[in-house]
């Protein structure tokens, strides 16, 4: 063995010790690549983007396994969820969480979203708990979601590109098209 293959064998090895007592990524760390678009601690900044703070750990667990698989349609996060695995999604998930909820300031029609409060408790309430600031189980936190995102998502789910859970359809699906803008709205609006 000559100089420099001894030196090479040396920092190989030394390279692959390294990387396997590298500590794995937290799901701090991991979580900081949502930043760019679902802002600081999974509070939106943008109205095409939902924000993850608070959202159950069971739905954003749902949704990146969705993404991953192409089951929910996306534009960038089918992509970027195949970088990710099981166990980063639930450590993603256990992190936002536990983030406070992050409230938007946008504008709403006031009179849509009033008559999507009657729509909600009506219609809504059994899922989407304490006026869609929590959820049950895998529900997702749709309190003061982006106008803009809810109604990307609800035309989604009614062009079919979207599958709609059996028990929103069972809701839904009955509603006007006008009912259902009021919900968005009624959602928009809440702190």
């Amino acid at each position: 063995m000559n100089k420099w293959s001894g030196w090479a064998l040396t920092a190989g090895a030394l390279a692959l010790s390294a990387s396997v007592h590298a500590a794995p990524p937290t799901p701090a760390m991991l979580s900081n690549a949502c930043a760019g678009c679902h802002g600081t601690h999974g509070g939106s900044a943008g109205p095409s983007m939902p924000s993850l703070a608070s959202q159950s750990k069971t739905a954003i667990v749902e949704a990146m396994k969705k993404f991953k698989s192409g089951e929910r349609p996306s534009t960038v996060m089918g992509r970027l969820s195949k970088g990710y695995t099981d166990a980063d999604f639930v450590a993603m998930g256990e992190f936002f969480s536990k983030q406070k909820f992050h409230p938007t300031s946008q504008a709403v029609d006031a009179a849509k979203a009033k008559r999507g409060a009657s729509l909600q408790e009506a219609n809504c309430s059994r899922c989407h708990l304490d006026e869609g600031k929590d959820g049950k189980d895998d529900t997702p936190v749709m309190a003061s979601q982006w106008l803009p995102y809810l109604q990307m998502q609800m035309g989604l789910y009614h062009s079919g590109a979207r599958k709609m859970p059996e028990k929103m359809a069972e809701k839904v699906k009955p509603l006007s098209a006008q009912d259902v803008e009021a919900l968005l709205h009624f959602y928009a609006s809440q702190k």
